[in-house]
């Protein structure tokens, strides 16, 4: 593993951490075909970072999120969520995890066509613990005027933010966001980004962006590269770009 400690943003790294593995291994098998989608992952994610995890499809980029956020259990290894281990957990323990910890935002955004961007949110806000206005949330991405629009009315920039503004309306501790911009030209991913920008730095969750794409690495605080499975690098930067810094 390789560490690229000429920077000055290691800051976050001494804030407490959120969620951690050991010896994370994931095996799927069919037959007598055995993929090791990860193996041996030790990684530790810290409060109110950023970091984005970088590499080719097929790398275990999903996998390790899949795992980390209680969508999958490891073949070996532990999971851990500030003290708690989640790999001990049975089901109903992870949907509770899941529920009430983490926020999801997939490539492709899954609301519901026949309500609107406020009834979406708040289908969120209305079975979460301590959630925010779905007007808050929908505000803090920049769509106050589109509250009462549907997906429909919306375009592919906006669909997402919604998607985000549900992600983070219940307060999650991390905010998980699998290649947010892989549907997305560039200026709508660049306005992407930045909501997910604005999610890190004013509510203070620890947010992990997938992507294939290096340019958007420059607004992490840590990127971590995965290659067959194996971290092979993680490397801090010395300064987070802004989201309308990035082209591509």
């Amino acid at each position: 593993m390789k560490f690229n400690n000429n920077n000055e943003s290691s800051n976050r790294e001494n804030s407490q951490t959120t969620l951690s593995t050991k010896a994370l291994s994931k095996i799927y098998q069919t037959g007598d075909v055995k993929v090791h989608a990860l193996h041996d992952v030790d990684l530790s994610l810290y409060e109110s970072e950023l970091v984005v995890l970088l590499g080719a499809s097929g790398s275990g980029k999903s996998t390790l999120v899949n795992i980390i956020g209680g969508l999958d259990i490891p073949t070996s290894g532990q999971v851990f969520f500030y003290e708690d281990e989640l790999t001990a957990y049975n089901d109903h323990q992870l949907t509770m995890f899941r529920r009430e910890n983490v926020g999801f935002v997939f490539q492709f955004y899954n609301l519901i066509p026949s309500l609107t961007a406020l009834e979406n949110v708040s289908l969120v806000t209305e079975i979460s613990k301590n959630p925010m206005q779905p007007e808050e949330a929908l505000s803090i991405v920049g769509l106050t005027e589109r509250i009462n629009h549907f997906p429909a009315q919306l375009s592919g920039g906006e669909q997402q933010r919604v998607a985000i503004a549900r992600a983070i309306a219940k307060r999650p501790s991390i905010l998980l966001c699998d290649e947010p911009t892989g549907a997305l030209d560039s200026k709508t991913g660049v306005l992407v980004l930045d909501a997910i920008e604005r999610v890190n730095q004013e509510l203070g969750t620890t947010t992990v962006l997938i992507t294939h794409n290096a340019v958007i690495s420059d607004m992490a605080d840590r990127v971590i590269t995965l290659a067959d499975g194996e971290i092979v690098s993680i490397d801090k930067n010395a300064h987070r770009s802004k989201p309308q810094e990035l082209s591509w």
